[in-house]
C-alpha cells in the first residue's frame, strides 16, 4: 500500500480558517462599539379622553373589548383596550413647555395577568436641534420601574436608527394622564 502525504496547503488553509473563525466570533460576542452615536431624553405626555376632558385630551380609546366602552379602560388588567396618541414631546417634565415634538402612535392592552401594553409609535421631532422621526416598538409591562423597548428606524436626522429607549414613568394621575421620561440611545446612526 501507497502511503499518501497530505497537501502543503493544507496548513495555511486551517490557519486561514481559525483566524477568520476567531475574528467572527470576536464580532458575534458583540466587541463592538457600545457608546450610542446619538443620545436623547424626552418626555411625552399622555392625557386620555374620558368622555369630559376633550379640549385637552391627547389620546383616546379606539378598541374595546366586548365588555368595555370607549372613555373608561377595561377591567381585567385594560385587557383588550387599544388606545392611540398625538402626544407632545417635551424637553423636561412640564407638561406646559413649549412641545419639540410629537408622539403619534398607539398602545394596546394585552395581558389579563398583568398591567402591560404592547407599544408602536413615532417621535416626530421638528425643533431646532432635531428634524425627523425616531420609530419605537415593544411590550410595556407598566408596573415595571424602567423598561426597554426597541428603536427601530427613523427619518431625517435618525435615518434608519436603531438601538434602545428606556422607559420610565415619570407621572401619572388615576388613569387620565401620565407622563413617560424615554432615554433614547441610538448605536446606529447614518
Amino acid at each position: 500500500m501507497e502511503k499518501t502525504r497530505p497537501s502543503p496547503l493544507i496548513l495555511p488553509t486551517i490557519l486561514l480558517f481559525l483566524l477568520l473563525l476567531s475574528s467572527f466570533s470576536s464580532f458575534a460576542l458583540g466587541e463592538r462599539r457600545r457608546e450610542p452615536c446619538k443620545h436623547l431624553v424626552l418626555y411625552f405626555h399622555d392625557i386620555l379622553y374620558n368622555g369630559r376632558n376633550l379640549a385637552n385630551s391627547t389620546s383616546a380609546i379606539v378598541g374595546v373589548p366586548a365588555w368595555g366602552n370607549r372613555t373608561i379602560l377595561a377591567d381585567l388588567k385594560h385587557f383588550g383596550d387599544v388606545v392611540v396618541f398625538d402626544d407632545p414631546i417635551t424637553l423636561d417634565n412640564n407638561l406646559h413647555s413649549e412641545p419639540v415634538g410629537r408622539a403619534q402612535g398607539l398602545y394596546l392592552w394585552d395581558s389579563k395577568e398583568f398591567y402591560t401594553a404592547w407599544l408602536a409609535f413615532s417621535f416626530v421631532l421638528n425643533s431646532t436641534d432635531h428634524k425627523g422621526t425616531i420609530n419605537f416598538m415593544g411590550a410595556d409591562p407598566t408596573t415595571v420601574k424602567t423598561r426597554d423597548i426597541s428603536v427601530v428606524g427613523g427619518t431625517g436626522d435618525f435615518f434608519m436608527a436603531r438601538g434602545v429607549a428606556t422607559l420610565m414613568a415619570d407621572a401619572y394621575e388615576g388613569t387620565v394622564y401620565f407622563r413617560l421620561k424615554v432615554d433614547i440611545k441610538i448605536y446606529d446612526c447614518y
